[in-house]
């Protein structure tokens, strides 16, 4: 159960500042113990000495970004003006550094890197994209796909993302503080679908131009076993047609169209974004990372985007077409690993 905010202030946020002393104190001992762990892999696959200062770094950024929220909230009057524009820009600001750090230390530590491709546009295309608000529908796989997708969103589209998230989530202080500052949602564990969808719809409503809603369609990472379950309660519910091209797709669970269509309802002026991206798909857990993580880490993705006026009218209509995007970016994974199977 998530403790109330005032003692995540007052107990969570400090402890991550401990914390954060006492393994910097105790790193050799950490360093040692992993060492030990991963005699076994190849010397160049040493991964648990690589997470460990990954680790450190994260808690270093943590502590500064946390102290960084309080001089914010102590230049906001004591957070009586933090939902003032100029606060809130301060805080996307931030937000951009933190996310920009961790993205240096994971292209250092695991040698990361991530190729986007999109259609270049042209300069009237260009110019008609910065008017509009976006809706980003993203495939859900592999460990820090939301961090990676807000960053870039961030730093290479001048985006101000809004997402809706776990509410355990907030059991990170720095995130529960800066995040719960901008326009996005924290949803409980077993909240329904419908308040899922109106934070959806609240979040859509209100965007203006340099917003982006980020969703993940699919409710959660890729599994062979949630695929089965996912397909059986379509057929379940009488869908069958979309539990049929469910089983076409391999490498994604059927898309749940109801946060995406209350979106688009509740901002018909945003133009949708489609995110294909594959290169860590089989690291969803931690013992994943421990046995598989790659000497060099590559994520490969997709972008596209249908202007507004493209996007069908009608329920239905835009169901289909959700599933037809979904089925696009199944065969895209598909091209890209055959692509790297030698």
């Amino acid at each position: 159960m998530l403790p109330p905010r005032i003692l995540r202030r007052l107990i969570l946020a400090p402890l991550v500042i401990v914390l954060t002393v006492f393994v910097i104190v105790t790193l050799p001992v950490w360093l040692v113990v992993v060492a030990a762990a991963s005699l076994r892999l190849p010397a160049p696959q040493r991964r648990g000495t690589r997470l460990v200062w990954f680790a450190v770094a994260w808690l270093i950024l943590e502590c500064g970004l946390l102290v960084a929220c309080l001089g914010l909230w102590v230049a906001s009057g004591f957070g009586g003006r933090l939902h003032r524009d100029v606060h809130q820009e301060r805080h996307y600001q931030l937000i951009t550094w933190f996310l920009s750090k961790v993205y240096g230390a994971a292209t250092r530590l695991f040698r990361l890197s991530v190729d986007i491709r999109e259609p270049p546009p042209t300069a009237e295309e260009t110019a008609a994209r910065l008017a509009h608000p976006v809706i980003v529908l993203s495939r859900h796989a592999g460990p820090g796909d939301s961090f990676l997708l807000v960053h870039h969103l961030l730093t290479l589209y001048g985006r101000r993302p809004r997402i809706v998230m776990k509410a355990a989530l907030q059991f990170d202080p720095s995130l529960d503080v800066v995040i719960n500052r901008l326009p996005n949602a924290f949803v409980p564990r077993r909240t329904g679908e419908g308040r899922v969808i109106e934070e959806i719809r609240r979040l859509a409503a209100t965007m203006d131009h340099d917003d982006a809603l980020v969703i993940f369609p699919e409710g959660g990472n890729f599994t062979p076993r949630r695929r089965r379950l996912a397909i059986r309660r379509l057929e379940e519910k009488g869908l069958r047609a979309e539990a049929e091209r469910a089983r076409g797709m391999d490498h994604l669970l059927p898309p749940r169209p109801g946060g995406a269509i209350a979106a688009i309802e509740a901002c018909p002026a945003a133009d949708v974004i489609f995110v294909a991206h594959t290169g860590l798909d089989d690291l969803i857990t931690i013992g994943d990372v421990w046995r598989k993580l790659p000497v060099r880490a590559r994520i490969t993705a997709q972008w596209w985007r249908v202007p507004a006026q493209e996007i069908p009218e009608g329920r239905e209509a835009r169901i289909r077409w959700l599933y037809d995007q979904w089925e696009l970016i199944d065969a895209w994974i598909d091209e890209q690993r055959a692509a790297r199977t030698p």
